[in-house]
């Protein structure tokens, strides 16, 4: 039962948000094919770079799926939040690693499509999470767990991860 709820969460949110609503605003642009319209060498630069920055999204995605199963005892999805506050690996390094990993995929896609629609709907999921996590996750995360998410929050950056990691006995 805990492992489809766990499936349930990756497919309805980072899911939808990284695979299927792109993949809807690609084909309905018309915009399907990799790339840009420079010629080589110089072509092959923005596949490689949109390529790197999905890699790098799925890297923080799967890290932080793999976290919330272990340590918090729960799913990436609020309607079945972790029990637990974690501040463990790759927490170490950013408050929403999810997010982080969310916001690379959907550069990466963009910048692999060369897609102007994707890079609205890039723009929207910044704009959206820029709203929604200061103003209803974070109050929620300092109701469930105090004074413990208030020094992490202090420490710690939203978004954009630290270059080393935060040591909870600072």
């Amino acid at each position: 039962m805990k492992l489809f709820r766990h499936i349930l969460a990756i497919l309805l949110l980072p899911g939808m948000v990284t695979v299927v609503i792109p993949a809807l605003i690609l084909f309905t642009s018309g915009v399907i094919n990799i790339g840009w319209s420079w010629s080589p060498p110089l072509s092959f630069i923005p596949p490689i770079i949109g390529l790197i920055f999905i890699g790098l999204g799925l890297f923080f995605m799967v890290q932080t799926i793999a976290l919330f199963v272990t340590v918090g005892k729960g799913t990436l999805a609020p309607w079945d939040a972790t029990e637990h506050l974690v501040v463990q690996g790759i927490y170490r390094y950013v408050r929403n690693p999810m997010i982080t990993g969310v916001f690379c995929i959907l550069l990466g896609e963009t910048i692999l499509f060369g897609s102007l629609p994707l890079l609205y709907w890039f723009a929207f999921a910044v704009l959206l999470n820029l709203i929604y996590i200061p103003l209803l996750e974070e109050p929620g995360l300092e109701q469930r767990f105090g004074a413990s998410y208030q020094r992490y929050k202090q420490h710690v950056p939203r978004w954009i991860p630290r270059l080393h990691a935060w040591d909870a006995t600072e």
